[in-house]
Formats: structure tokens, sequence, C-alpha cells
């Protein structure tokens, strides 16, 4: 199923999608399944201490105080099949920012990723902003080929690693290295 159409360019949620999908934004209550995600749908990445740092990077706040600009996306039955928690910056009134974003592994490649980035450039762009950021680790390739893919371009780091992507070192604390994105709008 190719959803990449099914999600309308504008802002507004709830909306029902194709094959039974349905957008909104998420709410406090969503965070238990939220957590359950993100420790299970990257395969086993960095095994219990790689689910556990996922975990951290979705906390409670990010759904009491930037719902507005996230979205969730759930099969017929309520099963949480993507989501996206983005927001607006408080300190650059010309930059969006994509937090983290997840596809359930069986809803990988049917285009309700890119539809939720689409809809966030869009939500972006309706409140002026001009550009939109996000990070990832330097060892996450898929992460890197999707955003490039997605129109985000690499910005220069500290070094190069060896794969030749440029790196920001210790970038969110020692030994957590990223690589950051910009996409003009």
């Amino acid at each position: 199923m190719d959803t990449d159409d099914a999600i309308p360019e504008h802002s507004a949620v709830p909306g029902r999608l194709t094959g039974g999908l349905t957008v909104r934004h998420p709410v406090p209550a969503d965070h238990a399944r939220l957590q359950v995600a993100v420790a299970d749908w990257w395969g086993g990445l960095g095994g219990e201490a790689g689910a556990r740092q996922r975990q951290l990077l979705v906390p409670r706040l990010f759904l009491q105080h930037f719902a507005g600009t996230s979205f969730l996306v759930e099969r017929a039955d309520g099963t949480l099949h993507a989501f996206l928690i983005g927001f607006l910056s408080q300190t650059d009134p010309e930059t969006a920012y994509i937090h983290f974003a997840g596809v359930c592994p069986d809803g990988k490649r049917g285009g309700v990723g890119s539809a939720l980035y689409r809809r966030f450039f869009a939500l972006a762009r309706e409140a002026g902003r001009t550009r939109v950021r996000c990070i990832t680790s330097p060892n996450n390739r898929d992460s890197i080929a999707y955003h490039t893919r997605m129109g985000f371009r690499l910005e220069p780091g500290d070094r190069t690693g060896d794969d030749g992507v440029p790196v920001h070192t210790d970038y969110d604390g020692p030994g957590l290295d990223r690589v950051s994105f910009v996409r003009e709008l």
C-alpha cells in the first residue's frame, strides 16, 4: 500500500488515511505505547542499552508540550503504526525540528513516514518557518539515506566518518556523536 498521498499536505488532524489508517496528534496517554515502539521497532539495535537510550529520547513532555506539532498514525484496530515528534524552535523563528520519527517494521516503505514528514513540512511553512533540522547517529546509515532522499542536506561536522559522512563529535555529550541535517522549505 502506498500512502504517500494519503496524508494531505495541510496540517489539520485528525484524519482518515487509506488502508484504515488514521492520523492524529498524540496525547500524554500515548506515552507508554511510544515507549514500547521505540524499544521494539529498531530490531534490537544497540541491545537493551540502545532500546533504553531511544526510550529516553521520547519523554512524556513531548506529548504534553509539543503535541500540536507531532503526529501518530494508528491502524483500524488502534495499533500504533507510525509517529513523528516535532516542534517549532523557540530560539530560531525560522526553524522547525523533527526530534524523532518511526514506522513499525511491517509498515516501512509504505510511504507513511514520508507523508508524515511532508505534513510536518507543511505545518512548519504555515507557521512561517523556512527550514527543518534533525539529527541521527553516524552509524544509522538507513536514517542518513532516508533524510538525504527527503531533501535534507548533511551539515559540515568537525570530522568525517569512515564512510565520508560529516560527524559532530560529542554533539549530545561524550561519545554521543551525531550527523546533522537541514532542509530548506
